[in-house]
């Protein structure tokens, strides 16, 4: 099956580090009668081994190994169909969680999580490692029923929990977060320090979509509520998934009304405007951090910036 990501249109920002796939889920093989058993009997089956977090690492790839290297968990589900042209391509992978890291099936130091090898690893592997933690987040915290608070059972190859009491069926959860650029008429960008990181730490304006509302609605509220500005055009850029635990990240950009940061003290410790010469010259100087590469909070400021931001701004920039 030809992977629908090479043939759309992407957004502004591109295809972002996380957003990279190359795997086909194949959703229809899910409701296959014992279809977790006759992959876990078959000896062309990929098991990807996952503990609290992390996985197995060789180099830059993930280490995926036949069922018979793997003593098979409690919780297992079926990630997909690797696609022409991968590695490996048309064999079906599985994901098998454990409790701890397993030393029969890599020694402890090789087994990493997602935020430290992600810039590393192919499309293949990066889809398959954020699509295993997304499901294994959800799994961990949805044990039971939220209707009547019994313990449900896995179901469709790992990707329902059904109450055996009343039936009901649970289906894994994404929450939409928007996180956005805001530029001035000055063509500075607004980033911000939140209280709950070191205070040399900065990094673009987020925060999650509430019930009844609209993305572009979020993004005026929430940069309002974080700062105090008023924004106005809010446009989207693009987006791609977080699973720390269960986010997805909607990239926007847009344009301040006004420019007194005031920071809410509850979210956000300190605020402050960047010239593309002031935050070039802070990061290399170590006065400050910005978010890492595998993050679209990156690829916002680095859209701004013009490129990566440990290149001296020229005037041939935006």
């Amino acid at each position: 099956m030809t992977d629908p990501l090479r043939t759309l249109v992407l957004p502004p920002l591109g295809s972002l580090p996380l957003s990279r796939a190359d795997s086909d889920r194949d959703g229809d093989s899910r409701t296959t009668e014992d279809f977790l058993d006759t992959l876990w009997a078959s000896p062309d089956t990929l098991v990807l081994p996952l503990a609290r977090g992390k996985a197995p690492v060789e180099g830059s790839a993930l280490r995926l190994v036949p069922p018979r290297d793997v003593q098979r968990p409690e919780l297992v589900v079926y990630l997909g169909r690797v696609n022409e042209g991968a590695t490996d391509a048309g064999r079906r992978v599985v994901l098998a969680v454990f409790a701890e890291e397993e030393p029969a099936i890599a020694p402890v130091d090789q087994w990493l999580g997602l935020r430290d090898i992600a810039a590393s690893l192919d499309a293949r592997d990066t889809g398959l490692f954020v699509e295993a933690a997304a499901i294994a987040n959800w799994h961990a915290t949805h044990t039971h029923c939220p209707r009547c608070g019994a313990v449900t059972d896995v179901r469709v190859a790992g990707w329902v929990r059904q109450c055996p009491e009343d039936d009901s069926e649970h289906y894994p959860r994404t929450d939409a977060a928007i996180i956005v650029s805001v530029i001035d008429d000055d063509d500075r960008l607004l980033l911000g320090s939140a209280v709950a990181w070191p205070e040399d730490r900065f990094s673009t304006l987020a925060g999650f979509v509430e019930p009844g509302e609209s993305l572009e609605a979020a993004v005026i509220r929430e940069v309002g509520e974080e700062s105090g500005i008023e924004v106005q055009s809010p446009q989207y850029l693009g987006s791609q998934p977080w699973p720390f635990p269960a986010s997805l990240m909607l990239g926007f950009t847009a344009r301040a009304v006004t420019t007194d940061a005031v920071p809410d003290l509850e979210e956000m410790r300190s605020l402050r405007w960047f010239t593309r010469e002031q935050l070039f010259a802070e990061v290399r100087d170590g006065k400050i951090a910005v978010a890492g590469g595998v993050s679209i909070a990156r690829a916002l400021i680095e859209r701004w910036y013009g490129g990566p931001l440990d290149e001296e701004p020229s005037e041939g920039r935006p």
